[in-house]
């Protein structure tokens, strides 16, 4: 044999420091970015709940409107007809119906919503009907409907002003239930990010979401925790455990959102459901935690009322 055939050939030396292998943070995000946007859409939020419920309103129901259009776009091209008539005339009636019905008119909601989607499906054609109908009904239920529970305690409140405003300037305890609400699944996802992309090591469902480890899940919890006793001492006025139960469970619920996600996207081979959102990905990579929060947020509340 030649020396040639014997030995590998090297390329060109190079000097100086070796290039990084990965300039992405551990955590997989674009951290600035993301702390830029979050923030822009926590305060917009908040100032919508705190002084225009109705916009507050409006501003929930185009996350979910973004949302349900990023499932359709991601089902579509997995081969699933999602009825997107339907299914966006529900999403904009859910969260209305809930500020300005309550519950009663959001369950209507949903059932008159889930029946147009049958029947719509069913004057299309019979192919393929039957995953176009379950993903439809599944669309309605995991956005709009769970989203739509950050608007229920919002009902008790509604003033006589047509713009929606409180009425006297005063804030009620269902817009402050909210507010918090919001800010435990923020402390959540900052606090387990910064602990998860520095310390995590082991992974709490790697075959999900190999990124989330259970170190973020104890820096969420713990960061939260202290978000929800001073919320609950200070803004609630409710006993310091109301602010730790809330915070546990707003985090589990929060982690469990983001899972069933993760599992979605990865049952359809795809990392984010959009680019919309700089350092985030798509609208529905924000509502992930939110729309499985809001529900228990809402439960925990009513039992806490009479704490």
């Amino acid at each position: 044999m030649g020396q040639a055939e014997q030995a590998p050939a090297q390329g060109p030396r190079t000097r100086g420091k070796r290039p990084r292998a990965n300039p992405t943070p551990k955590a997989g995000r674009n951290l600035p970015a993301a702390v830029v946007v979050g923030l822009t859409m926590l305060f917009g939020v908040l100032g919508g709940l705190l002084f225009l419920p109705l916009g507050f309103v409006a501003v929930t129901t185009t996350f979910a409107v973004f949302g349900v259009w990023e499932i359709f776009r991601a089902l579509e091209a997995n081969g699933t007809r999602l009825p997107i008539i339907p299914v966006m005339t529900g999403t904009v009636a859910m969260p209305f119906a809930a500020y300005l019905g309550g519950i009663e008119s959001l369950l209507f909601a949903l059932l008159l919503s889930s029946v147009a989607v049958l029947l719509w499906r069913s004057i299309e054609g019979a192919a393929g009907s039957a995953n176009s109908i379950f993903a439809g009904v599944f669309a309605l239920g995991w956005v709009p409907f769970f989203i739509s529970f950050a608007a229920l305690p919002l009902h008790a409140g509604i003033g006589a002003s047509p713009l929606g405003l409180w009425p006297g300037g005063t804030v009620p305890e269902g817009a402050l239930q909210v507010a918090v609400m919001l800010l435990l699944v923020v402390a959540n996802d900052t606090f387990g990010y910064l602990v998860g992309a520095s310390l995590g090591k082991h992974p709490m469902a790697p075959k999900i979401s190999p990124k989330k480890s259970w170190e973020g899940f104890a820096g969420s919890v713990g960061g939260a925790a202290v978000v929800g006793v001073l919320a609950s001492v200070f803004v609630l006025d409710k006993p310091w455990w109301v602010g730790v139960v809330l915070a546990v469970a707003l985090v589990a619920a929060a982690t469990a959102g983001d899972l069933a996600e993760s599992m979605v996207k990865r049952e359809l081979g795809i990392k984010d459901m959009s680019s919309i959102l700089p350092g985030h990905g798509g609208v529905m990579d924000r509502l992930d935690s939110i729309v499985f929060a809001a529900p228990v947020a809402f439960i925990l509340f009513g039992l806490a009322a009479g704490a």
